[in-house]
This record gives C-alpha cells, structure tokens and sequence, in this order.
C-alpha cells in the first residue's frame, strides 16, 4: 500500500506544479480532466503525510519507553505511544477507504425511474408516494429534478415516472435505492380495513453523455402521436409525444410530457443513452432489460429491498436489517440514516474484498 501511496504523492507533486499551466492553456478539456483527478488525489495524499507523521512520532514515543531512564518520563511516552498507536490504525483505515476502485459513475447525475408493480392502483399510489420522497430528498440536499417522462394514474399515483437528479454525489447516495419496494397498509380503496400489500420498482440509471454511449441514427425508429392524459394547449391536440425504438437491444422509450415534439424527443434520447450505459457496463449491451430486472425484480410482493408498513410508522430496509420507526420522516425525505447504513455495508464488502 506505502508503494502506491509513494507513486501516488509524486503524482500529485507533479500535477500540482503543472495545474497553473494547464488553467492558463485554455483547454477545457485538459483542464477539467487535470482538476478532476487533482480533487481525487488531494484527500488520498493529505491523509498519507498525516499518517506518515503519526508514525514517526509513534516511533519516536516508542523509542523514549524504551531509553528513557526517568519513569515519569517513561509515563508520559507510553500515553503518548498510545495516542499514536490510535491515531496510526485510525488514519490507516481512512486510507483504505480513500484507496477503494472509484465508482466509475460516481460524477455521473442519475435518472431514476419509478413504476407502481404489484397491487393496481393501490401500487401506483405508493409509487407516487416514493417519486415525492425523493423529491424532497433531492430538495434537503440542494440537487435539482428534471422531470423526464411520466404516466399519472387515476387516483394522484403514478403508472411510471422517470426523472432526472442533478448535484453532487447523487450517484453515490441514490445508487442504492434500486430494486422493489414494498408497502403494507390500508388502501384507500380499500372498504373492510384490512391491510394489503403492495409494491413499486425503482431503477437507477447514471446519466450518459453524447461521448459515452454511441447511437447510430440507423438504428432507431422514431414514431410520434398523439399525448393521452391531462390536456391543456397544445396537448391531447397535436402529435407532440414521441416513442423511441432503438433496434439492437430493443429498448423503447417513450415521451408526452411535453407540448414540443422536439423537446420529448430529446428527453427520450436522454433516457435511451442512460440505459445504454447501464447496459454498457454491466456488459450486457445486447439485452438491457436482464439489467434492469437485476435492480427491480419481477416487482412482486415476495420481492424486496424495503418495506414500508404504515400501521407500524415503520420501515426496514432488508439488506442490512435496520429497522426505523419513523415512516413519516422517511416519506418526508429523511432517508440519510438508512442510505448512511447502505454505504457502510458497502464499504464494509469492498474492504473485505480488497483483503481476499
């Protein structure tokens, strides 16, 4: 690890003595991938000096227990060998953290798409109810929502949504968000009282550039028609919605939200190119959909990675078996405590892997 960590610090040396050149270059692009990669070494080479530091004055308390003809002296070396002993384990382990393979998506923004499954309409309800949980989750964090497409049900749910979340981290914090969700409670459909079970699915996307995914025009069939739902001008009256049919791998993406034609259909190579890359890295570029079933599921029932009982005011996230009390903060967008448990579990499987 110190080997790395030595070729690591004369990288950041070099690149930080040559930063000033490059900003004054103009090149946006050098600049960009130069300030990037500068952002990523800093905390890594910061928290090494630190950690070197910490040893050689853990060497030298050591060395004082060891010499030290005063016993008062010798107290004093043996507190302070143990600070440092604490202080060298402590920044060794943040360091393994900080030297863990970097999520490849991790600056990525991420679209995030909501359908009510199992359950009818009571399904699309609880779909509504997670699509205004993130939303104010991305709110409490300052990122922004766009939204990309989306089919209203009857009763104020939703059949799909599909939205886009801007900022910084969102990758990071929503990734684990995706697969089914489950709800137990008493439906307002529902005449007897009696709780039901119900489920929607939620698939995270990382958003993908022009540059990162490849689309050959030929391959696409594009069709236009008429929006259905909630009408206003220019909607339900003129052919503004647009379905994108990419061939090789099937996907169809479909867009009416909009009243221009042109701006669904670039909402809908949005969404196409977001799922391209999905697959892409997931090396299943021939057949997304077994991509995305390995983050939804079937949407069934059986299936999930949350559920949210409403007569308990609880919710429990089933991958890491925390329990909270608190359904009605989560609904509200307090869902730091459970993706705070997510992360760490998954730090927690990376650090066991990087020691097999």
């Amino acid at each position: 690890m110190f080997e790395r960590l030595t070729d690591l610090e004369s990288e950041y040396e070099t690149l930080e003595a040559r930063l000033p050149d490059i900003y004054a270059s103009g090149d946006q692009d050098a600049t960009r991938t130069a300030g990037r990669r500068y952002a990523e070494l800093k905390p890594i080479i910061e928290t090494f000096r630190e950690l070197r530091s910490a040893r050689t004055q853990l060497d030298e308390a050591r060395e004082m227990v060891r010499t030290e003809a005063d016993a008062e002296m010798r107290d004093l070396a043996r507190d302070e060998m143990a600070e440092k002993e604490s202080s060298v384990a402590d920044l060794e382990g943040r360091l393994k953290v900080l030297l863990l393979p970097k999520d490849p998506n991790d600056d990525k923004n991420v679209i995030l798409e909501v359908r009510g499954a199992e359950g009818g309409e009571e399904a699309n309800l609880f779909a509504g109810d997670l699509v205004r949980m993130y939303q104010s989750y991305a709110a409490q964090h300052g990122w922004k929502i766009e939204v990309l497409s989306s089919q209203p049900s009857d009763m104020g749910g939703y059949k799909e949504a599909t939205f886009l979340v801007k900022g910084a981290g969102v990758w990071s914090r929503l990734k684990h968000e995706a697969g089914p969700h489950r709800v137990q409670r008493v439906p307002v459909t529902e005449s007897q009282g009696r709780i039901h079970t119900s489920a929607a699915t939620v698939a995270v996307l990382p958003e993908a550039e022009e540059v990162d995914v490849t689309i050959d025009p030929n391959d696409l069939q594009i069709d236009v028609y008429r929006s259905t739902g909630p009408g206003g001008q220019s909607v339900n009256t003129t052919d503004s919605a647009v379905r994108i049919t990419h061939r090789p791998s099937g996907i169809v993406v479909a867009c009416q939200d909009e009243k221009s034609q042109l701006q669904n259909k670039d909402k809908g190579m949005r969404i196409l190119r977001a799922r391209l890359l999905a697959a892409k890295q997931q090396e299943q570029a021939d057949e997304l959909s077994s991509a995305r079933r390995a983050q939804v599921g079937g949407g069934g029932r059986s299936e999930k990675i949350r559920t949210y009982n409403f007569k308990e005011n609880r919710v429990t996230d089933h991958r890491v078996g925390l329990t909270l009390h608190s359904l009605d903060h989560v609904l509200q967008g307090d869902l730091d405590q459970l993706l705070d448990a997510l992360v760490e579990a998954d730090r927690a499987a990376q650090l066991a892997g990087a020691a097999n």
